[in-house]
């Protein structure tokens, strides 16, 4: 007897609906599972008949054949064990048809039948809905993500045999509730006002966060370059519904939603160390999966001891940098991955780290410092809008009781900067001034004559790039918007210029 039930996984940052279709007939006793399933989805089948037999069911020794479509799209998830055990009872007659035809199924089981949770269920719940189902069935620690779609009857599962008697008619099983709590949202224990003096340092990041603009950050070892990167999350706006939704989305696929979690609603802050692979850096996989450059998506992606991660790990973040986006090809799926983010890189100034320091002598010849600055290669600097010297903090300022600005100071003014920049922006559906494309720019950004002057001269004096020109501009608009002025002033290319210095070019800055 066929039948068809229907399961779910993930492509990319996305879910994507699987046709289960179950064939039990006569013949030699066999399972068969086709449509380019991947081990874990091969291994199903002994799960299922194993579980089906702990709940307590026995199946005729019969020639079963399950296929997964579409057959051209190679399937990675766990979760496709429960819908190919109920389309399996389907097919025995044991679970009527009709009760499955409109629903959802994604849970892995164990060997006793219990339902245990996956990965990716919120894009599989939006892509649900999408697709007209009107159930659908998880695992009970799965219930509060799946919750965050309006418009589902979302059923919470601890086993199989549960499940098998709410479909027979057997027993009654209640749609799941939202949990009385606001979402999931870390603590925050870091603060601006824990950082004493760096003032120059702390400026360019308020102007780096209300554009969403690239930093690097050169400075002798101990100065705050690390301290001052945690704590730049912390002035960014708040996610918006739908930016908050987008990135639980992708922390769902890479499994990093706590159980019970709702949605994630503080903004991102990855860290990767600097031994981390290009693959970990970008994604892959035989079906590629998110890289550190998508978890950061809409938040901040910090990388420490920028020189010492390998150079293949670092030129592959131009095009995300550029683009906002990331293309991972690989022989079975080609994805396109989100990774719109803010990249802070900090660095020592020289492989001892003291090279400028006027109270500690630098101990590398030459030879050395501009081997090590080389390290970051040209092009990846001209992304870097905001090039800051960190310098060593003063006993005075480390002593002072005075208290410094706090996150929230800071961040109201960074609020009101990105309102201004969404307003102007809004026909482009764009948020923030690092976004804007050269013609953007041309058509958006009002310079008066000193500014364009002082622009000029820069150009021609520091033999700006193209990408260097438009960074200044979008950096001095953001100083502009900060201000409240209406147009770019020379003041604001001036602080916009002094801000961007060539590290590699100039050792001595």
């Amino acid at each position: 007897m066929f039948a068809r039930t229907y399961g779910a996984a993930t492509l990319g940052v996305d879910g994507l609906i699987i046709d289960v279709e179950v064939d039990a007939s006569s013949g030699l006793p066999a399972f068969d599972l086709v449509g380019l399933p991947d081990t874990a989805v091969r291994e199903s089948k002994e799960r299922v008949r194993t579980a089906i037999r702990n709940t307590g069911l026995r199946l005729r020794q019969e020639k079963v054949t399950v296929n997964l479509a579409p057959a051209d799209i190679r399937k990675d998830s766990s979760g496709l064990d429960l819908p190919i055990a109920i389309g399996l009872l389907a097919s025995y007659g044991i679970v009527p048809a009709e009760r499955i035809r409109k629903s959802l199924f994604a849970a892995e089981l164990s060997l006793e039948g219990e339902c245990r949770p996956i990965r990716g269920v919120l894009p599989m719940a939006i892509q649900a809905k999408k697709e007209g189902f009107a159930d659908f069935f998880v695992a009970k620690d799965n219930a509060d993500e799946a919750l965050l779609v309006d418009g589902l009857h979302i059923y919470a599962l601890d086993d199989l045999h549960q499940l098998v008697c709410f479909l027979r008619g057997e027993t009654e099983l209640s749609p799941a509730v939202p949990a009385p709590r606001s979402g999931y949202n870390e603590m925050l224990t870091d603060d601006f006002s824990d950082v004493q003096g760096q003032f120059q340092a702390k400026r360019a990041l308020e102007i780096a966060a209300a554009g969403g603009h690239n930093v690097l950050m050169v400075g002798v070892p101990g100065s705050g370059k690390t301290m001052l990167a945690r704590r730049v999350s912390t002035i960014l706006p708040a996610l918006s519904q739908e930016e908050a939704l987008e990135v639980t989305k992708i922390y769902s696929i890479a499994g990093l939603v706590p159980r019970h979690g709702g949605l994630v609603t503080q903004r991102p802050y990855r860290s990767p160390h600097h031994t981390s692979s290009m693959t970990a850096m970008i994604g892959g996989g035989t079906i590629p999966r998110p890289g550190e450059v998508t978890l950061a998506h809409h938040g901040v992606l910090f990388l420490d001891e920028l020189p010492e991660f390998s150079k293949k790990t670092l030129e592959v973040l131009r095009e995300p940098l550029e683009d906002r986006k990331i293309t991972v090809s690989r022989i079975h799926a080609t994805l396109t991955f989100p990774s719109s983010f803010m990249l802070i890189g900090s660095m020592n100034p020289c492989p001892c780290g003291y090279f400028g320091d006027p109270d500690h002598p630098c101990e590398c010849t030459p030879g050395e410092i501009k081997r090590y600055t080389r390290r970051i290669s040209g092009p990846l600097l001209d992304r870097m809008d905001i090039h800051i010297r960190v310098q060593r903090v003063k006993y005075q300022e480390m002593a002072s009781e005075q208290r410094a600005e706090t996150s929230a100071v800071i961040r109201g003014r960074v609020e009101a900067a990105r309102e201004i920049q969404r307003e102007r922006l809004k026909e482009y559906g764009l948020f923030c001034n690092a976004q804007m494309s050269h013609a953007m720019i041309c058509r958006k950004c009002q310079m008066n004559q000193e500014a364009k002057s002082l622009l000029a001269q820069v150009f021609q004096r520091l033999m700006l790039s193209a990408r260097s020109y438009d960074r200044i501009i979008k950096v001095a608009q953001t100083i502009a918007d900060l201000d409240g002025a209406e147009q770019i002033a020379g003041r604001h290319i001036a602080e916009a210029v002094q801000l961007r210095n060539d590290v590699g070019r100039n050792p001595d800055l």
